[in-house]
């Protein structure tokens, strides 16, 4: 896994919490809000797209929160309960530490570890119940590894 200390802009670092790495895999178009969509696409644009891109792991809110409506205040989800949980069971799956790692090859663990069985228990097993779930293409998009380099 991908790692760096040097100390290159952070207005171009994206920053995740680890749950979100899965939704930008599923991500589609949909959202919250006209503000979400729009920020939403730019950031899985980056991301899909940039070989070499870098995020740095949160365990609080992030980029793609900002323009969420659940977001009550910094580090503060209407859904914690939820958000919390799902961020849980991805931060021990690639027992993630809050700094930077290549995006890619973290979408490439992820899925290794996702697609290690027949049908999608696992990505059911930690997010099955988000409400983007049954409408989004997380679990085609992962399945098929779309979005894989």
């Amino acid at each position: 896994m991908m790692h760096t200390d040097n100390n290159t802009d952070n207005a171009h670092i994206i920053r995740l919490r680890p749950h979100h790495l899965l939704c930008t895999q599923g991500y589609s178009g949909k959202g919250y809000s006209d503000d979400f969509v729009s920020g939403m696409s730019a950031i899985t644009d980056r991301l899909r797209n940039e070989p070499d891109i870098e995020i740095e792991i949160t365990f609080s809110s992030d980029n793609i929160c900002s323009a969420c409506p659940s977001k009550l205040g910094e580090g503060l989800c209407a859904d914690d309960d939820k958000v919390l949980r799902y961020d849980a069971a991805v931060r021990d799956i690639l027992k993630l530490k809050e700094k930077r790692y290549s995006y890619h090859e973290l979408i490439r663990r992820l899925d290794e570890y996702l697609n290690g069985c027949e049908d999608d228990k696992r990505l059911r097993s930690i997010c099955g119940d988000c409400n983007w779930y049954p409408v989004s293409a997380c679990s085609q998009n992962i399945r098929e590894q779309k979005y894989v380099l």
